[in-house]
């Protein structure tokens, strides 16, 4: 195993699995929800073993009505599923004024870099803070269930934020386990509505260039 600078290669996925395992009862989980599609799998995975309400905070997404029509799709998939009628949905405020604050400086970073960090903690801090209002056990976000998204970023972020407001972050790579397959799967069968791209002008300026 090649570690570099003494670093320890963490497995969010075992450390799940680990926390699961050694639960004596359910656990209260406030969920980030980026999408339908992103939320499908995690949720059908999670809600075996977490009372979880799902929390739609997205400031990112450019334009009220793909923001409405993102939130819509979440909330029919719910409806839908199964064991949707045990999940709880919260609905965060639409600020695109927050995203567009963070961004400022950063709008010629490439996909990937300062600026998504940055989004990637403003939607957290957000989830954190209604988790430690809310009384919740944990906190995560749907985010690395994506291969565009780097699961140790959010890790580093949400243990960060975990520390500052009380409130465990849930290890997670949503897209182990064959998780991101799954999605695709879930999506085909409900008829999804899959974007492509994340959602901000960024990403729509990246897509129309590639």
């Amino acid at each position: 195993m090649n570690v570099e600078h003494n670093e320890i290669i963490r497995n969010y996925q075992r450390e799940l699995e680990y926390i699961i395992e050694n639960m004596t009862e359910r656990s209260r989980l406030l969920l980030h929800c980026c999408c339908a599609p992103c939320s499908s799998y995690v949720t059908e995975y999670l809600h075996k073993y977490f009372d979880i309400t799902v929390f739609f905070y997205n400031p990112n997404i450019t334009g009220e009505k793909e923001y409405i029509k993102r939130k819509e799709e979440l909330k029919r998939y719910l409806r839908e599923a199964p064991y949707g009628n045990g999940i709880v949905f919260l609905d965060g405020d639409y600020e695109p004024e927050r995203f567009a604050d963070i961004s400022r400086g950063l709008e010629n970073e490439p996909e990937r870099g300062r600026r998504c960090t940055e989004c990637y903690r403003l939607r957290l801090e957000k989830t954190a803070r209604v988790a430690r209002d809310g009384g919740y056990d944990y906190f995560c976000t749907t985010l690395s269930i994506s291969p565009h998204k780097d699961a140790e970023r959010l890790m580093r972020i949400g243990e960060e934020l975990a520390g500052i407001c009380g409130v465990r972050y849930l290890p997670s790579d949503f897209k182990k386990r064959n998780g991101y397959k799954r999605s695709i799967e879930l999506s085909k069968e409900y008829g999804l509505y899959r974007q492509d791209y994340c959602g901000c002008e960024f990403s729509i300026k990246n897509k129309k260039n590639e």
